[in-house]
């Protein structure tokens, strides 16, 4: 298992698509057609930041920008069966989506697990990897 990428909510994608490009040093590059506009950024060919357009008021209490949440990539069929081994085992609650793909990028599967109110943690493999464990336990 390995980081895969952090995702970013603000009300000013712009401003921080700028940042990541100009200042860090990270490629805007290609993003799947999802419902809600944002950016994917690369670096040495991978998409290590996500941002995501802020579609709701700011909660009181919370900032905005703010880090969603993290994910970590599995490159097995393996790594995903015993990662949802151990999430029946633990009765824990997750839900899927999948991801469609884009370019010469196959269709992934993610798996959001929420820890506590507003902590998320992601899960994303290959689709071939998920084919045969699609146990969604929502």
């Amino acid at each position: 298992m390995q980081l895969d990428h952090a995702t970013i909510v603000t009300a000013d994608l712009d401003t921080t698509r700028r940042f990541f490009v100009e200042v860090v040093g990270l490629t805007d590059g290609a993003r799947p057609p999802f419902s809600i506009d944002g950016n994917w950024l690369y670096a040495n060919g991978r998409p290590v930041i996500h941002l995501i357009d802020a579609t709701v008021p700011v909660q009181p209490g919370r900032t905005a920008p703010r880090i969603d949440h993290v994910a970590f990539r599995l490159e097995s069929a393996g790594e995903w069966q015993a990662l949802l081994d151990r999430l029946h085992r633990a009765d824990v609650p997750y839900q899927l989506a999948e991801v469609p793909p884009i370019g010469p990028q196959q269709a992934e599967w993610q798996l959001f697990v929420a820890l506590a109110p507003g902590v998320v943690i992601e899960f994303v493999t290959a689709l071939r990897h998920a084919q045969h464990t699609h146990h969604a336990q929502l």
